[in-house]
């Protein structure tokens, strides 16, 4: 079965040329054409017999290579390595350069940090499991669980309180002048 597989991927070099291309669009769609000319060139030439570009996948460092100069200046041409996997093409480039180099061993060495602790953490959810608080009237919803939403929830409401009566009294607390006194203080006319 693996052989199989391995027959079927079809893996190819190509200098693909795109300053001709990219010559006849305005300089605000060039390096988007130079993505385009890829596609279209790569499906011509892996055989793609539908024609369908979105079989066609570009990798991370080939876009960042194309768009590291910006919009209105793509390279005029580029080295990929192609390998066809059943309908799907996959591209990268040929010859990293030293800034891509640098950026893909630092993400390599991230991504290997992150299965090192992701290999730890088992230990740790086993103990947590161990210790999971129970359900003494079995509705589904851990009793601590409840208790603790119950109490941040009272906490937000007290203060939210608080800031709607700080709101009232920083309004209220100025200062009014002698006729605002009168005013309050007179009571209206009660008409029978």
């Amino acid at each position: 079965m693996e052989k199989e597989k391995k027959q079927n991927i079809l893996e190819r070099e190509y200098t693909i040329p795109l300053r001709e291309k990219v010559r006849s669009v305005p300089r605000y769609k060039k390096t988007n054409k130079a993505v385009k000319t890829i596609k279209e060139f790569l499906v011509r030439h892996m055989k793609v017999y539908d024609r369908d570009l979105n079989k066609i996948k570009i990798d991370k460092y080939l876009n960042e290579y194309l768009w590291f100069r910006g919009i209105r200046k793509p390279p005029y041409k580029v080295t990929v390595k192609a390998k066809k996997e059943g309908d799907f093409v996959k591209v990268e480039l040929a010859d990293l350069p030293d800034k891509l180099k640098f950026k893909k061993a630092r993400e390599e060495k991230r991504e290997a940090q992150a299965k090192k602790s992701e290999k730890k953490k088992p230990e740790l959810k086993k103990s947590e499991s161990e210790q999971k608080p129970e359900d003494k009237n079995k509705d589904g919803v851990e009793d601590k669980i409840e208790e603790t939403e119950k109490k941040t929830a009272v906490v937000e409401a007290g203060q939210k309180f608080e800031k709607e009566e700080y709101k009232k009294m920083k309004h209220t607390a100025k200062d009014k002048n002698p006729t605002q006194e009168r005013q309050e203080n007179k009571t209206p006319k009660q008409t029978y």
